[in-house]
């Protein structure tokens, strides 16, 4: 710990990742230090919001998980240095927003020209809406390298996730939109003026209609992105037509109590950590506070 509290009294307030880089501690101790120590004060920006886990009793997890708030999301000072926490933590907002935004822009222009490059561009355009989810939608995302799975590249941070939703679309129209999602997938990922990764799933408003009933792992992962999505591109009547189906159904109110389930279950688990002697090994432990895998299907 006074490692910690010379570095932030002779440095000012640091953010986790640039701590854990002049420390050179492992991730868990600086963690649990910096959450312990009534000297060192804790500012973490941006939302927590649920993430559906296979592997988490009853499903329910939030992200960012611990240790990436803590790396990416979490500024760490001493009370003498308040102003400058603040004046830290508001500037590592407007940054996460404004990649955010970028982001978004990407894939606004990815998909616009996508589209427009199409025999039926006009088709799509009225029959096909593309919502836009994950980080980007909660304006959480970052530029953190990280593998993309199936190909072990690397990427920018966050990823874009696209749902398409048609409705009334011919399967040649729909099969040819979805090869050239495709193609400009692997050339962004590919392409070292981007590394960005495209994750993306084409289905009918008919499938959607049945991934509502909430009924399956898979369908509440359906229902949660939708939830989540913002609107990037197409066919706004058919936007507000899915996010109507979703309060018909009730989705609303059943992620609202997941994510009760998830608040407690993030809760609980800091009490266990925080308790926790040694470094982490457990298995169950290290679930607890960093999942490797921080990204969901799409179905």
């Amino acid at each position: 710990m006074d490692k910690i509290i010379e570095i932030l009294e002779n440095q000012g307030p640091l953010t986790g990742k640039e701590l854990l880089e002049k420390t050179r501690m492992d991730e868990f101790t600086a963690w649990k230090i910096c959450n312990s120590s009534e000297r060192i004060i804790t500012k973490t920006i941006g939302t927590r919001y649920l993430r559906l886990d296979r592997l988490v009793a009853g499903y329910a997890r939030l992200s960012p998980s611990m240790i990436r708030e803590f790396y990416g999301y979490t500024v760490i000072g001493i009370e003498k240095n308040m102003p400058d926490i603040l004046r830290k933590a508001e500037n590592l907002r407007q940054e996460i927003i404004r990649i955010s935004k970028n982001k978004f822009e990407l894939a606004k222009g990815v998909i616009t020209k996508i589209v427009e490059s199409q025999a039926a561009s006009n088709n799509i355009k009225a029959g096909a809406c593309f919502i836009i989810a994950g980080d980007v939608a909660y304006e959480m995302s970052h530029l953190e390298p990280r593998p993309e799975m199936s190909t072990g590249e690397l990427v920018k941070g966050s990823d874009l996730d696209i749902v398409v939703v048609t409705q009334g679309l011919p399967d040649n129209i729909i099969n040819a939109l979805d090869i050239s999602i495709y193609e400009h997938k692997y050339f962004l990922l590919k392409n070292p003026s981007y590394n960005e990764e495209i994750d993306y799933i084409v289905k009918d408003i008919s499938k959607v209609k049945e991934q509502l009933k909430f009924d399956s792992f898979e369908s509440m992962v359906a229902s949660k992105i939708l939830y989540e999505g913002k609107f990037l591109y197409g066919s706004f009547d058919i936007f507000k037509q899915i996010k109507k189906m979703l309060a018909d159904e009730g989705i609303p109110e059943k992620i609202r109590i997941l994510e009760e389930k998830a608040l407690l279950n993030r809760n609980n688990a800091m009490a266990h950590l925080l308790k926790y002697e040694g470094k982490l090994t457990d298995e169950e432990s290290m679930k607890l506070f960093y999942t490797k895998e921080e990204k969901e299907e799409f179905f």
